[in-house]
Formats: structure tokens, sequence, C-alpha cells
């Protein structure tokens, strides 16, 4: 092999770039241990509490050091492996922006025109049946014919909207309304990000997805969905306020730091610490309840766990002390300024909105003060939110001003300099208002208030009487952006609407990795023992690469920042599997080799040479199916699809680099290296069977089987996942076990007493689901209504009926929230209508597309079109077969065979695999075609499935080997997955030999006739 130094510095560079980035993950689970033994000591109802002001505390103090750097907490957490929902528990929630609220907002009076409302229904209607994607573009169509060509500008023109007069076109007109709707979406997803970043989840995903209206959320480990429901959908608040400048504030908040130290002395004098702290407290307890946070800060003690921490610590703190100064020593003055009266660690925001409520504290505070915590920390100043003191200056207590009157806000950059800057316009009733509060104030702050977080407070140079006023500020083009959508998120007319919405409890995310874990062990085991023991000490250096590839594929999904999910652990595995297939094709082509009578260091060189061309082609068409998968899947499915790829490319890196450094070494240190036992050393090599004797057989059993699939599936149907029909499903744990009968006849008689109960809206399928304990129901109540009150609803309903079956009283509460109570709803998926019209079309075109870009890779690396068909066809029977298994089997197996997401992906992903062995025989045709071309075709044929018989049973046994580990111990969320990926490999195998070669062999020879014609 070439360049064997290059390959050594390549592969130890890819080592220490995994270490590198695994190590976070350690470092932060090593510091989340600490803060899990902190809250330890506190009671368990406030346990969760202590942990997260814990965690609050070390977020900016350096935590690991690697010598040549140090990384705070925080830091480390964006570089850790980050676990999905399905493992760590938490809610995804898809939202939308109603287009309809927005042009009907933009509308005014006017839509209430016959013609407009009756395209905007039409408009609702083709969104809703999911025949256009195109709101905007449908509602402006429908118009034009409704109207009778009256000019869409008479409906949309006003005051507020400058860019749109009486003879503006109707193409000017969709212009802007397409532009709004943007602009909305933009606002929105501002909004969403700021009252995110707030809620205090760790490592939260917001993103707003291509080519839609929709902005998709992750927030692992929630313990309120319904808060966070609340919390998306609320209206955003923006809010013009009048500061008080820091100088005119100070003396009132050092007298206030006065009186409260000698209040906490004298409490500690009379009745200890820790009442003294419980004095303090005038609203809900702080995570750090006792007197040694109160005297000596969190952060003291992190330091003393943490030696790292600790001359931070130490320097942060020195300014002043909790036993003289209890509010300075949390509310730093120093950092005065403005409208900033100090600031604040996140750890110790909750202690200062807690002093300065206290009744003596506001006391010696203006009457007409109220504080404002800045929206996010600064870096500047160790990552402390400053607090700005807002001036109440309206009688009603209200902001003089509000977001209504905004009407345009857009960064750009200053005339001098490399600054940028915002440029807000308001309405005629705003610059009135904004003139005389900017006249009121030069020289003061005005804060910029959204959702209760202070997002600028520029100062006032100069009265503002047009209405147009330019915000500056040192900020970056980006942070101007921000600023600018923030200013325009309060003329959002309608907030975003959840859509679709997934809760997975903690334990069940802890089951999921316990399963996940078994399986990936015991496949892992597997694996290593089948290649050991077929291949000997050959075998034991692929599990050496074996070892190397799981470690470089850890290290990469770390380093993309990609999630891992639980089809996620199953592509690990599944890629475990599949890693060894290179090894095979390699181990078999030196086999033969050896039998042609070539030396071993030649046989190892040809071995390899001539494997290459079977190993790219195979992994690149599963690429194909996985990119496909990606595309078009949601976040678990494109989990799968991330690990797939990333390890196919490993995989190859380790099978074709890694295992021939390794076989070279052991040649060159003993002399010889074996690559079988005697047993082995034959297996399937002199077969001599004429497979194509039996096509027209095999022909006729496909047929015969397609058709029982195709009858399946018209006359018992599949049994479509929420994902596909609409609806709420449901996870449902009880205290004993229950059947599924029970199930079925308490929801049967608490459905039937509903006003609005029909058999097509209360149809609902119960299912055992996992344990006896475990209860899978899905329901179409109402799943047209997406809102909170439908879902409130609907899980009520499903309470009553399940309550009887409780051996204990079980609350509402409980049983909606796993937090408080082990039993009750684990899971809860909503999918409105548009959703699941949206995902079926995704998962018809994610196959269709499969199947015509690998019919295309084979065409294009083949030369011919009948290798393309005969491989093609025989991958669109493996994946009709197992969705004929499917409707088949449904209710009669013990396990779920739900079509879902999960089975889109294990379809694209035998449709991927399955390609590998029709490529490896195609290639051994021909070569054997160039090597021997006067033999006839069907011998050539019959000869390179014979020879490559013993790589297509060992590939596919490494990967059943894998597969039936997961579907034993990977638990039963994705069992219905792995069985369908177990078919598909067993399919896909023998529709290769009988399928995919004797149909391009009966198209090459059709060919020939013809030629020859």
């Amino acid at each position: 092999m070439q360049s064997k130094g290059f390959i050594k510095l390549i592969a130890v560079l890819l080592a220490l770039a995994c270490v590198y980035q695994l190590s976070f993950t350690f470092k932060t689970r090593s510091v989340e241990k600490k803060a899990a033994e902190y809250a330890a000591s506190f009671d368990l109802d406030h346990q969760a509490e202590a942990e997260q002001h814990y965690l609050d505390s070390v977020q900016n103090q350096p935590v690991f050091n690697m010598g040549f750097k140090s990384f705070t907490y925080k830091e480390c957490k964006e570089k850790e492996l980050n676990l999905g929902l399905d493992l760590k528990g938490g809610m995804n929630v898809m939202l939308e922006v109603q287009v309809e609220d927005v042009v009907k907002a933009l509308a005014g009076d006017s839509q209430n025109d016959p013609a407009f409302k009756e395209a905007i229904a039409e408009a609702n209607k083709a969104l809703h049946d999911g025949s256009s994607k195109d709101y905007i573009g449908d509602f402006v169509k429908a118009y034009q014919r409704l109207s009778n060509g009256a000019p869409l500008a008479a409906i949309f023109v006003s005051p507020d909207c400058k860019d749109i007069t009486l003879e503006s076109s109707d193409a000017d007109v969709e212009k802007m309304l397409k532009s709004e709707t943007d602009a909305a979406i933009a606002a929105s997803f501002n909004v969403l990000r700021s009252r995110i970043d707030h809620f205090g989840v760790t490592q939260p995903n917001i993103m707003r997805l291509p080519n839609s209206h929709r902005i998709l959320v992750e927030l692992p480990g929630v313990k309120e969905p319904q808060r966070v429901r609340n919390l998306l959908q609320g209206t955003a608040s923006l809010e013009f306020w009048t500061t008080y400048d820091a100088n005119e504030v100070f003396p009132a908040l050092n007298a206030a730091d006065q009186l409260l130290r000698k209040e906490l002395t004298a409490a500690a004098q009379s009745t200890g610490a820790a009442e003294a702290t419980e004095a303090t407290e005038t609203t809900e307890p702080a995570a750090a309840a006792d007197t040694t946070a109160a005297n000596e800060g969190l952060l003291a003690q992190v330091a003393a766990a943490d030696s790292t921490a600790q001359s931070d610590a130490a320097v942060a703190r020195s300014r002043f002390t909790a036993e003289e100064h209890p509010l300075f020593a949390v509310l730093d003055p120093t950092y005065a300024g403005g409208a900033v009266v100090g600031s604040a660690y996140k750890a110790d925001m909750a202690t200062v909105n807690q002093y300065l409520a206290m009744p003596a504290v506001r006391e010696l505070l203006p009457a007409d003060i109220m504080f404002k915590w800045g929206v996010k920390g600064d870096p500047q100043k160790d990552g402390r939110y400053d607090l700005y003191a807002i001036k109440v200056a309206t009688a009603d207590g209200k902001a003089p001003l509000d977001g209504s009157v905004v009407v345009d806000a857009v960064e750009q950059y200053a005339q001098r300099g490399a600054e940028a800057e915002v440029s807000m316009t308001m309405n005629g009733e705003g610059a009135r208002e904004w003139a005389r509060l900017t006249g009121e104030n030069i020289g003061k702050c005005i804060a910029i208030v959204l959702d209760g977080y202070v997002y600028s407070a520029p100062v006032v140079r100069t009265k503002i009487d047009k209405g147009t006023s330019s915000i500056t500020g040192g900020f970056s083009i980006q942070e101007a952006k921000d600023l600018a959508n923030v200013l325009k998120s309060g003329k959002v007319p309608a907030p975003a609407k959840i859509i679709q919405d997934t809760v997975v409890g903690p334990s069940l995310g802890q089951a999921s990795i316990n399963a996940g874990m078994l399986s990936f062990v015991v496949a892992f085991i597997l694996v290593l023992l089948y290649m050991g023991l077929f291949y000997k000490t050959a075998g034991w250096m692929a599990d050496i690469a074996l070892l190397c590839n799981v470690f470089l594929l850890m290290g990469v999904l770390v380093s993309f920042g990609a999630v891992l999910t639980l089809p996620g652990i199953a592509g690990i595995v599944l890629t475990m599997g599949m890693a060894v297939d290179a090894n095979v094709i390699i181990y078999e082509r030196i086999k033969e080799e050896l039998r042609g009578g070539k030396g071993l260091s030649l046989a190892i060189k040809e071995g390899f040479s001539k494997a290459y061309s079977a190993i790219i082609d195979g992994q690149l068409t599963t690429i194909i199916t996985g990119i496909v998968l990606f595309i078009f899947g949601n976040g678990p499915v494109q989990g799968f699809a991330t690990t797939l790829i990333i390890g196919i490319i490993t995989s190859v890196f380790c099978a074709i680099f890694i295992t021939r450094m390794l076989i070279e070494w052991v040649v060159a240190k003993w002399g010889s290296i074996s690559f079988s036992h005697k047993w082995s050393e034959n297996f399937l090599n002199n077969t001599h069977f004429d497979f194509l004797r039996v096509r027209k057989i095999s022909y006729v059993v496909t047929i015969v089987l397609m058709l029982l699939s195709c009858i399946s599936f018209f006359v018992r149907g599949l049994n479509l996942g929420a994902e596909f029909t609409g609806g709420r499903a449901y996870v449902v744990r009880f205290d004993k076990a229950v059947s599924a009968e029970e199930v079925r006849k308490n929801l049967g008689e608490v459905f039937a007493r509903q006003a609005d109960a029909d058999a097509a809206s209360i149809s609902f399928e119960v299912k055992q689901y996992g344990n006896e304990n475990q209860m899978r129901i899905v329901t179409q109540y109402r799943y047209d209504d997406t809102s909170d009150e439908a879902t409130a609803e609907v899980e009520k309903i499903i309470y009553e009926a399940m309550k009887p079956l409780y051996s204990y009283d079980i609350t509402f509460e409980q049983f909606r929230n796993t937090q408080t109570d082990l039993n009750g709803i684990l899971t809860a998926d909503k999918i409105g209508p548009s959703i699941a019209q949206d995902m079926t079309w995704n998962a018809i075109y994610s196959v269709l597309f499969s199947l015509i870009a690998i019919g295309l890779y084979i065409t294009f690396r083949f030369k011919r079109w009948q290798w393309a068909t005969g491989a093609t066809v025989a991958l669109a029977v493996n994946a009709l077969f197992i969705v004929g298994l499917f409707s088949m089997f449904y209710g009669i197996l013990p396990f779920n065979l739900e079509v879902n997401q999960a089975f889109i992906a294990a379809i694209l992903t035998i449709i991927g695999y399955a390609i590998n062995d029709t490529v490896v025989v195609f290639d051994r045709i021909r070569e054997y075609m160039g090597l021997y071309p006067k033999r006839n075709l069907k011998e050539n044929v019959n000869n390179s499935i014979n020879s490559t018989l013993s790589r297509t049973i060992n590939t596919s046994g490494t990967t059943l080997v894998t597969l039936i580990a997961i579907f034993l111990f990977g638990g039963e969320t994705i069992r219905g997955f792995i069985f369908a990926l177990i078919v598909g490999v067993v399919v896909g195998t023998v529709a290769t030999i009988f399928i995919a070669t004797p149909m391009a062999y009966d198209l090459m020879r059709k060919r020939a006739k013809i030629d020859k014609e």
C-alpha cells in the first residue's frame, strides 16, 4: 500500500480529534454528577431546582483545563454529544404561522369583502388538502377569478402599507404579501428563540424549516409540556419604556444593601442560618435556600468542589462579600451605567428578584420603579445579565408605547464605519407619542422590551418628531437584524400555532437508553465473534478495525453536532453489521487469489485492488438512500440517516486502510496470516448451481407474493400511524398488568358519551406496547383541531377511561405528567392533518426518488439499462413485499407493525442495503464477461452468482446477527422498524439471486437477439 506513513498520520490525527471531541461529553457528565450530589442534600421538592442552580453557577466558569486552553461548562455543553428526545425525554414541537391571519390583518376592514372571504376559503382548502404549497399564490389567483379581475390593491392599500398604492399591480401586491409573511415568520422565530432561551432548557434546538411557514422546536428534558405550549403560542408583547439613570437609583440600592445586611445578621443570630434564609423569601423559594448559599454564594461551593474553578470564583467574588453586602454580592454595581443598575450571574438572578421584592426594600426604592433583566448574558461581563431600572410613568402602569405602532424596522450599515444600525419607522399615532417621549428623555435611555426582557436600551440623542429613528450601539449586522426582528415582532398579526407536538417522558427515555446500549453491546460482541471465528486471524484484525470505526463514528457525530437518537443507535449497530461487509468482500477476494496459486503478499494486494469497485459502488448506493432519508425524514429518522451516512464513510476508511495496515503488519512481523479456519476455508466455494434454470419459478413465486400483498393491502389496508392519518397517539403506563380489551372497552364507553360522537370521529386503536402494563392508544377524535383545548379534552377522556384500571387514585395532573408519577402518559404525539398530508407525500417521494437515483447510478456505472432495470425491479419487489407483510400480519404478531416514519426509514434503508448484494454480483458478471468473452452469457452469470455466494451469505449473516440483537434487546419502540429491516435483508439477498440477476440476464439476452436480427 502506497503512502503508509501518510495513512498512519491521518489515522492518528483522526483518533486525536475524536478523543478531543468526546472528552467534552465525559467532562459535562462529571460536572452534572457533582450537581446531582450537591442537590441530594436538599429535600425532594427542591432537588431539581438546586441541581439547576448549581449548573447555572458554573455555566461561565472554567471546568475543563486541557493545558492549552480552559473551557467553561457552557462551552463543554456546546461540544458534547447531544441526545435526542427519545433518549433524554422532552418535547418536540412543530409550529406554523397562520398565513391566513397575516393576510386578513393586512386587509383590515376589507377582509369582509365576499370575494376576499371566498378566496381565503379556497386557499385554505388547497393548503389542507396538500394540493399546493403556495398559499399566497393560491389566494391571489382565486381572488382574481372570483372578483372578475378587480385590483387587489384596493383591498390592501392603507396608510401603514407605503409599498402599495391604488395603482399597484396584483403582482406588486402578491410580492408584498409574501414579504410580509416572511417577516411574520422571522419575527415569530425571533420571539420563540428568546422565550426558549429563558425557559431554562439545556441544549434547545429551534430551526425554521425551509420552503414552509413552519418552525421546529426541540426541548430536551422539559417537565411541564402544557407550560411549554402556552409559552410558545402566546402573542408577543413589545413595549417601549422610559428608564431611570443608574446614578439616580444607586443611593436607594446602597440603602437596601445595608438593610439586608442588618436583617440577615439579626435573623441569623436569633433563629439560625436556615430560618434566616427562609425569612428573606417573599415569593417561591430559591434553589439555594440554605445559609451557605446566602452567605458565600453557590459559586464558592462549586469552587471548592472543582479546583479549576476555585481561583476564578475567588476573583469574581472579591469585590463584595455576602456578609457585608448581601445585595451587591449577587448584583454587582461596578457594571452599572445608563439604565443598567448592576449585573448578576444567571444563578443569582432569582436571589436578586427576591431581595428587590421584599417590602422593606421596596419602601427604599422610588414608587414608580420596575426592574427588568436583559435578554442574554454579556460575554464581556463574564456572562452576567444586566438589570435595567424601568420608570413607570403612566397612570395605568402600562408602557407608553407598544409594538403595534411599529410599521417597519430594517437593519443596515451605518453611513460611516463598518458598524450596523437599525432604522425604525412608526405610524402617525406612534410618531406623535415617540416625539413626546424622545423630547422629554434626551440623554436618557429608552428600553425596548419584548416579553418582559430588555433587548436594547439606546440613549436618546435628540427629539425625533418624524416617526423614523436610527438605533445604533456598535451592532454587528446579525445583531442589528435580530433587533429589527424584535421591533417587527410587535406587529405580528398572529402567533405561531402548534400543529404537531411529541412528548417523551424521562423514564421512557432512560429505558430507551438502557435498551439501546444493551442491543449495541450484544450486537457488537456477536459481530466480533462472527468475524473472528469465520476468518480467524484476519477476522480479528477486522474486529480491531471495527472498534476503530465505532470510535471514529462517535467522534465525527460529536464534531458535527449530530443528535444521537434511538434510531440513531440502531443506525450505529446496523453500520457495524454493514462495516464488515467491505472486509468480507476483501477477504473472499484474497481467498480466491490464494486458491489461484498467488503468493500471500500478491494475493493481499490483488484482493484489495479488485474489491475496491464493488465496495465503493455498494456503499455509494446506500449513501444515496441515506441522503434521501435525511431530506424527507423528520428528527429521529434524520438521526438514523446521519449515523448511517457517517458510519458508511468511516467503515470504508477503516476497512480499506486500517484493516490493510493491520494485515500487512501481521505479515511483516510473523510472515503469514490466516484468512479462514479449516471448516470455513471452502465454505460455498465449489457450488455449481444453475440459478438461471429456476428463474421462471422465481418469477411465478414473486408474482404470487405481489398479488397476495396487493390483496391484503386493499382488503386489510395498513396500520397507519398518526404521522399519516393525523390524530393523537399516547403510550400509557399502568401500575399493574392490564389487557388491551379492558382498555378498549373503557375507552369505548367514555367516547360514546361525547356529544359529538360518531363512528368516524371517535375511532381509536389500542395495542400492548412492550410490557403488559403499557398500552399504545391512537385516536382521531378531534384530530383536525390542534388547539391546546382539544388536546386537553382528549387527554381528559383517556384519563376518565383509564382511571378505574389503576389500583390507586391517580390524579389528572399525575396522569398527564410522568415527572410526578411514573405511571400515566409516557409519550404523546399530536399531528395535524396538514402535517399528516405532507408526511404521506414525503414518504412516497422518498421511496420513488431512491429507486430512481439508484437506477440511474447503476445505469451510469454498468453502462447498460438492463442492469438498472433488474436491480430496480428487485428493490421494488422487496419494498412491496415488506408493505404487504405489514398489511397481512398487523394485529397478529405480538409487536407493533405500524406504518410510520420509522417504517419508511426501514424501506429506504433496505433499498440502499439490498443493492449492495446486487452490485457485487453485477460487478463479478462484468468482470467475467471481460475475462471470459468466449463463454456464453448464461455460464458467466451462473458462475458469477456461485463465486460470490460465500460473500453474499456472510455479509447478510453479519447484518442479520446485529439486527436480531436489536430486535430482541432494543426495546419496543423500534421493534417494528427492525422487523422490517430483518425481512428486507433476507428478501433482498434472495431477490438479488432470483430476481435482479435473472431479469438483467433475460433483458440482455433479448437485446442480443434484437441486435443479431
